[in-house]
């Protein structure tokens, strides 16, 4: 499985513009639901948080990898969005966050299958260097999808 082939430009934006980490998620799960990888909305955005306070979801170099398995899950996707300033983040090195990898997967064992691989491919790819500067560089879709290509 190659990242080029997961990512959707639908669920990527480079230009948001939020305070908080709230904001943040609200933000990306309207736009999982208007891209029809979500059926509901509130549901799902209560299954990233719970999964929220389990633990950080912020990895260290401004990044957060925020997910949660969902019943509401109709397609799998993984939406990145990059905020314009650094928001508040629960994160392993204290900074805040700028660029948000969000996971939208099913509950089912399938679901968390998935999730595990999808996980390992983005962490093994977000603990590059060069492809965290591209991403926090990154003006457009095309430009965070060529961003994974390190």
């Amino acid at each position: 499985m190659e990242i080029s082939e997961i990512l959707d430009k639908n669920i990527i934006e480079t230009n948001l513009n939020v305070a908080t980490k709230e904001e943040a998620i609200e933000h990306i799960v309207a736009s999982l639901k208007t891209n029809d990888y979500i059926s509901e909305e509130k549901a799902f955005a209560q299954d990233i948080y719970a999964r929220e306070k389990e633990g950080k979801t912020g990895i260290g170099n401004y990044i957060a990898i925020p997910h949660g398995k969902s019943s509401v899950v109709d397609k799998v996707g993984v939406a990145i969005f990059i905020n314009k300033q650094e928001i508040p983040w629960e994160s392993i090195d204290e900074h805040g966050v700028k660029v948000i990898v969000l996971f939208a997967v099913g509950d089912s064992n399938e679901g968390a299958e998935q999730h595990l691989k999808l996980l390992a491919l983005f962490a093994k790819k977000l603990g590059n260097e060069k492809v965290v500067q591209n991403l926090l560089a990154a003006n457009t879709a095309d430009e965070v999808i060529a961003s994974f290509a390190q």
